[in-house]
């Protein structure tokens, strides 16, 4: 009779039943799920992606070495430029924040604009109203364009004179190449100065400024309305542009302003000569 071995040192042990706990009524066999620890997921990832890497690495190494590089510089380039971009937000926010209580024209609410027609080049001020005292263009060399000028920047200061709330902008730039570095702006403020303001010195000298870029009528108007907004930190409430042409008087009021919109009722003119433009 052969004796076969029974227990743990059979060579054939096996498990009667699966492991798990087994129910007697309803004869089934319930399998106990091994609990995972969700503490230690995110750590095998890891491990996984770098024993990735590492194989990859052992794999291509040059081919490694350049990704990783390109990948480095690129966030280094994304870093900086967000940081240069987070600087000039937070410089612009401080710009603003120091100048909302500093602007030089805080009060004044109106903008009166005389647009500039040609540069003085004399270098006495006793000849304002004399023709060879200005660079005056072919169309210009009429007799009587001198004063045309003077009467020009005297309705300036005048209309400035009765608005307590309005700031006078002589508007003209650098527009004849050989006048030399002299504008149009700088030119008629020089001539209200040598004329004493035109007896309104004390009333309006203070609030007369320039905007010296304009090329046109339309950068007229719209240069003015920002050097506006520069000097007060609002924009005009409203505006009164003194013209001394006809045809500048009609390419504001036929909307030749090109994209520049302010309400009508709100814009008006100084110019002698729009009693004739009406006729």
């Amino acid at each position: 009779m052969n004796n076969y071995p029974f227990g743990s040192n059979s060579p054939k042990s096996f498990n009667a039943y699966p492991r798990g706990d087994f129910d007697i009524e309803s004869g089934t066999i319930k399998r106990i799920r091994r609990s995972r620890n969700s503490s230690f997921y995110p750590v095998r990832m890891i491990k996984s992606f770098a024993n990735r890497l590492h194989y990859y690495y052992k794999l291509h190494p040059l081919l490694f070495f350049f990704i990783s590089l390109s990948f480095g510089v690129t966030i280094l380039i994304v870093i900086s430029l967000y940081e240069h971009h987070y600087r000039m937000l937070s410089n612009y926010r401080k710009l603003d924040d120091g100048f909302d209580n500093n602007y030089p024209f805080a009060k004044l609410k109106n903008l009166v604009m005389v647009a500039g027609h040609s540069v003085y080049t004399s270098n006495s001020c006793g000849k304002v109203d004399k023709e060879d005292s200005w660079f005056l263009e072919s169309y210009q060399k009429n007799p009587g364009q001198a004063a045309t000028f003077l009467a020009h920047i005297k309705e300036g200061i005048e209309g400035t004179a009765r608005d307590d709330e309005a700031l006078l902008m002589f508007s003209g730039g650098e527009t004849r190449k050989d006048a030399g570095p002299r504008s149009e702006a700088q030119s008629y403020w020089t001539v209200a100065e040598s004329k004493g303001w035109f007896g309104k010195e004390e009333s309006v000298k203070w609030r007369a400024l320039t905007e010296e870029h304009a090329r046109d009528s339309f950068e007229n108007l719209l240069f003015s309305v920002c050097r506006f907004r520069e000097l007060t930190g609002t924009y005009p409430h409203n505006i009164t542009v003194s013209k001394s042409y006809l045809h500048h008087s009609a390419f504001f009021l036929g909307g030749g302003g090109g994209s520049f919109t302010f309400p009508c009722p709100l814009f008006s003119f100084l110019s002698a000569c729009l009693h004739k433009l009406k006729e």
